[in-house]
């Protein structure tokens, strides 16, 4: 029974050694295994957090700016023509390209002698005009005299017959008595018709001479005229431009191109706009509004500015390629000239119940991202109302209040959770954390633990964990790592 007792014991001790054996065996194949497998078991993937900088929607009354390219114009402008050729007698020291001149400045005088004689032979015939009208005159008076004597007469011979008629009736004359008188009556009849068509003649006459004088009154005006057209001023102050290369003593001839005077305070711009952009700056009645402008020259050091009105639109779309050519009228406009091209500005009507947002907070759709009360994204469509560069005004809605992500990216969509950034708030990342020694020590003992990392970024690691401030990011990411 004794031997039996020791058997079953030893039996008992070797099968807990061989438990105890299997058991180390486990554990060791457990160790390799975990070794083998690079770390311990993972945890649970923890939901990704991302910082976006987010904005609030609000809501105000905002003045639209359309932007287009165009073009200066004068707006006033005088070309200077030689109206009758001749010889240059004398020349303004200011006749040259880019000189400013007055107004009435004599530029150029032709050699006058030609004209003058003309004007004093066209005098001459007006003298001798209205000397020939003052004959006719007097002839047309004496014509009136003679035919009231021819009447006078005529009438005299009419009684005479009469008489001689009377006598002849109670038989105390005789008929060659009365055949007498009868032929001294036609003798008057046929004087006064005599007076008659000279008197007409007479009027005829100084009909003649009016015209004559009429005529020469005309010489005289056009012969001053050329005259006066010897002398070239500046109509209005200004500069001139294109002067062509005349000297004193040259030639012109008529009609010839001599420059051109350019008034730079009164200048226009000429641009063009879509006919969606002109639809927005006519009132209800189709008219132009006269809506500010501001017009601005971009060169090297300063920008050239002015500021003006709109003031008419071209008659036809065909000339802007299906839009509109719009012309504005500049108020001062120092430092720029004709044909300088600028950008324009037009403040378009004002729009009420509206929000700024840039642009790239909306996406082609129309649709921004908007935060939830759980930090969370969801996608919002909104009426997109003008783009601006990189502005955007939209008519919000039920965003009013609300903030949405003011920068999208692929990384950006509907569900994800966010850490909002806003503009002019210090977050905690961007502080930074001022860490204690333990908690130092075991942040870099954590990093140096991490056989999977690269040795670069672990010296960078912990580096920065050495530093008296680190920013808060890095030290919530070791810590979810070392699940702390």
């Amino acid at each position: 029974m004794r031997f039996f007792g020791r058997a079953m014991g030893g039996l008992f001790l070797a099968a807990v050694t061989l438990a105890i054996l299997a058991l180390a065996v486990g554990v060791v194949v457990g160790a390799l295994r975990e070794r083998m497998a690079g770390g311990p078991a993972a945890r649970p993937a923890e939901e990704r957090v991302v910082s976006a900088n987010v904005i609030r929607v609000e809501t105000g009354r905002i003045v639209p700016v359309t932007t287009a390219y165009g073009e200066l114009r004068a707006v006033r402008t005088l070309e200077l023509r030689a109206p009758v050729g001749g010889r240059v007698a004398e020349l303004s020291p200011n006749f040259a390209e880019g000189a400013a001149v007055a107004e009435g400045e004599v530029l150029l005088r032709l050699d006058p002698a030609e004209a003058m004689a003309a004007r004093d032979l066209a005098a001459a015939a007006l003298a001798e005009a209205e000397a020939g009208g003052r004959e006719a005159g007097r002839a047309l008076t004496l014509a009136r005299e003679d035919l009231a004597q021819a009447e006078a007469q005529l009438a005299l011979r009419a009684q005479a017959v009469q008489r001689q008629r009377d006598i002849a009736a109670r038989g105390a004359g005789s008929a060659a008595a009365v055949e007498t008188a009868e032929l001294a009556e036609a003798q008057a009849e046929q004087a006064l018709l005599g007076s008659r068509s000279a008197l007409a003649q007479a009027e005829a006459a100084v009909d003649q001479a009016a015209i004559t004088l009429t005529r020469a009154q005309i010489g005289l005006g056009e012969a001053e005229r050329v005259l006066g057209d010897t002398v070239i001023r500046a109509e209005f102050a200004g500069r001139l431009e294109g002067v062509s290369s005349v000297v004193t003593g040259g030639k012109v001839n008529a009609n010839e191109v001599l420059g051109r005077v350019i008034d730079p305070a009164a200048l226009e711009v000429r641009f063009r706009l879509s006919t969606a952009q002109y639809a927005r700056l006519v009132d209800a009645r189709g008219a132009l509004v006269a809506a500010p402008v501001a017009v601005r020259l971009e060169v090297v050091g300063a920008d050239l500015a002015a500021e003006g009105r709109l003031v008419r639109a071209g008659a036809s779309g065909a000339e802007a390629g299906g839009g509109r050519v719009v012309f504005a009228m500049l108020d001062a406009a120092p430092g720029l000239r004709p044909g300088d091209f600028v950008t324009v500005e037009v403040a378009e009507p004002a729009l009420e119940a509206v929000a700024d947002l840039p642009a790239t907070a909306v996406d082609a759709a129309g649709r921004v991202l908007a935060v939830t009360e759980e930090a969370r994204l969801e996608e919002v469509a909104v009426e997109v109302l003008r783009r601006q560069g990189d502005r955007v005004i939209v008519a919000p809605g039920a965003l009013v209040g609300r903030e949405v992500v003011a920068e999208r990216s692929p990384l950006l969509g509907a569900g994800i959770k966010v850490r909002p950034v806003r503009p002019g708030v210090e977050t905690e990342a961007a502080a930074g954390v001022v860490l204690t020694e333990a908690r130092r020590a075991a942040l870099i003992a954590a990093v140096e633990g991490n056989d999977r990392m690269p040795e670069e970024a672990r010296a960078r690691l912990i580096e920065q964990l050495r530093q008296d401030v680190v920013p808060a990011e890095v030290v919530a990411r070791i810590e979810a790592r070392m699940g702390g």
